[in-house]
């Protein structure tokens, strides 16, 4: 299973702005540079999580972007869930009336085991732990950060 660009650059630019939680308003500009993200795809992206609660946007000048919450209480999962859509490999997994087989398929069992794995692990991460992985992996003089 592949996630789309939507949570891979959405989850970056969360990213971008747990390491600066605690700052005045990021620019969308700056979080695009550095982040290697357009500036009109990210400006797609920012919408959702601005509906959702998880970053405030302040318009004007001076105006740019900032975590609504302490990165300690957004999980992955919810980035992910929010661009991405339920986490499931097969349609069928949740929607055993797609698929004939549904009631005896035994691969069936074994996709819907994958999404739950998957699941766990995005919602046992949260932005915090994700500040901490990028800064054990970052050199002194990086400029970029990469997921």
């Amino acid at each position: 299973m592949k996630l789309s660009t939507r949570a891979r650059y959405g989850t970056r630019a969360m990213l971008d702005l747990a390491q600066h939680y605690g700052d005045d308003v990021i620019p969308l500009k700056d979080i695009a540079r550095r982040q290697q993200i357009s500036l009109p795809y990210l400006e797609h992206l920012v919408g959702p999580l601005v509906d959702a609660r998880l970053i405030q946007s302040v318009r004007g000048a001076r105006g740019g972007l900032k975590l609504a919450k302490s990165p300690e209480s957004i999980r992955l999962s919810e980035v992910v869930c929010l661009l991405e859509g339920p986490i499931e490999p097969v349609d069928c997994v949740h929607s055993p009336e797609k698929c004939d087989r549904a009631r005896f398929c035994a691969a069936r069992d074994i996709w819907d085991d994958v999404g739950k794995a998957m699941t766990s692990v995005l919602e046992q991460t949260t932005l915090a732990d994700l500040v901490a992985k990028q800064q054990a992996k970052m050199s002194p003089d990086a400029d970029m950060y990469y997921i």
